[in-house]
């Protein structure tokens, strides 16, 4: 009997160190596999903030900093930290699931490391990664906030109000769930505490604290990261909205852009990055005013089409899940960001595999894209299912909660920024989670009994 247990144990204590080890490898693979961390065209933008010391449009000066930390080891210890907090998040989800069984937790990050973005997101120095994480932490934070020590709960609200600070499309839909949970802890009573609530509005508060104050102390200006109108400008460019609009009004205003209102490129990438006459105007220091005047404007003069650019946008960008884009060799800026503040890093960084043209995502995608899709209509459905059937319990809450950040994300991203295949990858890999725990605790008869989730949502009925 003794050694029966003892063989259990050691059993047990191998799968452990198993995941422990194993799935932090699988997320770094492709950095690994690569040479280097996995680099794209914005990296260079968020690491040249400590050595220039000014603002640039949409660069977070915390993520820079970060990146900085990061130097002395050739940014492998921030893929250090990005593989070992995305182990914790999925490990103390399981947990506070009642699912902590070292074996499960193997497995999924298995399938997760096959089957999505994930490894290539952790792999890479870039803001994307911690979107996925921080919409898991605010789910932690404020609805199991009761299953976790509070060093753990300190350290959630620390990864929510970071992932914050790190990107304003992130804050947006963390924003989102948090004004959710609001109107949600009205019907929820029982489901969502005061103080769970509390410490997700907390956690966004201390986010946009922690950027002003890195915006302070690296430029003397108390300000939010610039070029939000600018972004927002290049989309509606792209919707033909801005062409209309200079087509009504430059015979009797004078905007710089008048002159090549016929000229316009078809998109904002090849406006706001490629050679325009964006770069001839001034870039954003130069047509920032103009761009700001000319969003306004769009707004009041064309609100229906702009209804439909933005619903075409969020449809478009829910169906935009690719893994990969902007990991390639065309990623110049950052090349000479790091020859310019970094040059010792220069020659691992042209060894790499990707500064070599030889990553091709096409085969990949083959398995990605469909798992993606398929991740996000699925849960939709169990989601509305389970509601009916079982009401708001825990599985059902984490379906809904993913479900809403997958559709915050879509609407945040295609309307302010345009559909890119990189917004949508970043956040599906959440949705193929939460579907493997609905589909794992249904088949393993471990699902809470369906009165229970039908009593929590009859009795909090009446609490509208």
């Amino acid at each position: 009997m003794h050694t029966h247990i003892s063989s259990a144990r050691r059993a047990e204590s191998g799968l452990v160190w198993a995941a422990a080890i194993g799935i932090p490898i699988l997320l770094v693979a492709p950095a690994i596999w690569n040479g280097y961390p996995l680099l794209q065209w914005d990296t260079g933008g968020y690491l040249a903030r400590w050595y220039e010391g000014y603002l640039v449009p949409s660069r977070s000066t915390v993520f820079g900093l970060y990146l900085t930390f990061g130097e002395g080891s050739s940014f492998w210890i921030n893929l250090g930290i990005q593989a070992l907090t995305t182990l914790w998040i999925l490990q103390l989800t399981l947990r506070v699931l009642g699912m902590s069984e070292p074996r499960r937790l193997l497995w999924i990050g298995l399938v997760l490391a096959v089957t999505t973005a994930l490894p290539w997101l952790v792999s890479m120095l870039l803001t994307d990664i911690f979107t996925g994480l921080s919409v898991l932490a605010l789910f932690l934070l404020m609805l199991h906030g009761g299953k976790v020590s509070r060093a753990e709960k300190c350290a959630l609200l620390v990864l929510v109000a970071f992932s914050a600070a790190t990107h304003s499309a992130t804050l947006a839909v963390l924003l989102g769930l948090c004004c959710l949970g609001l109107v949600a802890w009205w019907r929820l009573r029982g489901r969502i505490s005061g103080a769970g609530l509390l410490l997700g509005w907390l956690s966004l508060v201390a986010g946009a604290g922690m950027l002003l104050a890195a915006n302070f102390a690296l430029s003397r200006e108390l300000a939010w990261t610039p070029g939000g109108y600018g972004v927002t400008f290049g989309r509606m460019l792209q919707d033909g909205i801005v062409a209309q609009y200079l087509r009504d009004h430059c015979g009797r205003e004078k905007f710089k852009l008048c002159p090549y209102r016929n000229e316009l490129p078809a998109t904002a990438d090849r406006f706001l990055w490629g050679h325009s006459m964006f770069d001839t105007l001034g870039r954003f220091k130069g047509l920032d005013d103009e761009m700001k005047t000319i969003v306004q404007g769009s707004l009041r003069e064309y609100p229906a089409w702009q209804a439909k650019a933005a619903l075409a946008a969020t449809a478009k960008q829910l169906a935009m899940v690719a893994t990969g884009e902007g990991i390639n060799g065309w990623v110049a800026h950052t090349y000479g960001i790091i020859e310019r503040y970094i040059p010792s890093q220069t020659r691992p960084m042209r060894a790499a595999h990707q500064q070599r043209w030889e990553l091709d995502f096409t085969p990949i995608n083959y398995l990605h894209v469909p798992v993606a899709l398929a991740s996000v209509l699925l849960l939709a459905g169990i989601c509305a299912w389970r509601w009916r059937q079982r009401g708001l319990d825990d599985i059902t809450l984490l379906a809904a909660t993913a479900v809403f950040a997958v559709l915050g994300n879509a609407f945040v991203c295609g309307v302010i920024s345009g559909p890119h295949d990189r917004y949508g990858a970043r956040l599906a890999w959440v949705a193929t989670f939460a579907l493997l725990i609905a589909a794992i605790k249904h088949h393993s008869g471990e699902d809470e009994p369906a009165s229970h989730g039908r009593a929590d949502r009859n009795s909090a009925t009446p609490a509208l």
